[in-house]
């Protein structure tokens, strides 16, 4: 990933946790920390759907000027009935893209997730990431072109990583 894009994706975490928004990384993210070689332009994360969440959440997206990636081109904003009732919010932040989601893959919530995260420290922030095999179910389950085509890759990286557990 490259240096500017990192600095981007660390701001938006430091926006999020700031704001004390319980949230896991998912996506192309996860699957860079997880060891995969990938290539990823936004930053995704999975957030916990409880009403003091909810509000922490606007409040960090309001700070980034988050609005909807709107192809017409209309200028939308999140609010909390939006968060409340839709599952994918694909947002355009000051910081770049960032996509926040109620559910994942088969409809997994955060609750049914956050038990296959790890910890990782990311300069200062401390974030909870999917781990790459549950990545992987949802980006299976999703069965988008795009994720058909880094399934490959992250399947090896999984595999590479297994063989080297074993071996310690």
């Amino acid at each position: 990933m490259d240096e500017s894009r990192s600095v981007r994706f660390l701001g938006l975490l430091r926006s999020l946790l700031r704001h004390g928004v319980v949230f896991c990384v998912v996506g192309g993210v996860a699957a860079l920390l997880e060891g995969a070689p990938v290539l990823t332009l936004d930053l995704d994360v999975l957030y916990d759907k409880s009403a003091d969440n909810l509000g922490r959440l606007l409040a960090a997206l309001r700070e980034l000027k988050a609005h909807y990636r709107d192809p017409a081109g209309r200028h939308i904003e999140p609010d909390m009935a939006k968060l409340e009732t839709m599952r994918m919010h694909l947002l355009a932040t000051d910081l770049g893209a960032l996509d926040v989601m109620s559910a994942i893959g088969a409809g997994l919530t955060y609750q049914d997730l956050v038990g296959r995260t790890v910890q990782y420290q990311l300069a200062e922030a401390r974030v909870l990431v999917l781990q790459l095999g549950a990545v992987i179910e949802t980006k299976e389950y999703a069965n988008r072109e795009k994720d058909r085509a880094v399934l490959p890759v992250l399947r090896q990286t999984l595999a590479m990583k297994a063989r080297l557990s074993e071996e310690k």
